[in-house]
């Protein structure tokens, strides 16, 4: 069972409190992670994002979502009374340490990203002789 494929999110950490009355402009990025045996399957909540807003990249053991909204230049000349629904950034960490990077495929629809993520294989130890004394 994989529970270190959980994210590293400031919201765990801290109490709610803590950043209240604060402007913060990440916006949380809910996930499921299902464990299939051989391979995670993450779906990531990306509503209003395309594919060229989003940005998935690995660094060691850490995957990171990046999704950053453009602001359209047609958006900008329009005189808003109320404006909530733009999300400038959103960002994700995630502990893959037991997930084969070089395979991890991703897929976007209807905004949700799918990322299926094949698990490490054991490495076997090679097979060697065994001298007899």
């Amino acid at each position: 069972m994989m529970f270190d494929l959980a994210p590293f999110d400031l919201y765990n950490r801290f109490d709610d409190d803590f950043f209240r009355g604060k402007k913060n402009n990440v916006a949380p990025c809910r996930t499921d992670i299902c464990d299939t045996g051989d391979t995670y399957i993450a779906q990531a909540e990306l509503p209003g994002f395309s594919k060229e807003e989003i940005k998935i990249s690995v660094e060691k053991d850490c995957l990171t979502i990046d999704a950053e909204h453009k602001e359209d230049a047609q958006n900008q000349s329009e005189h808003f009374i109320r404006r909530e629904r733009p999300m400038n950034n959103l960002s994700r960490s995630f502990d893959i340490s037991e997930i084969d990077a070089g395979k991890i495929s991703a897929k976007l629809e209807n905004g949700i990203l799918t990322l299926t993520m094949p698990k490490k294989r054991a490495s076997q130890p090679a097979s060697t002789q065994i001298s007899i004394d």
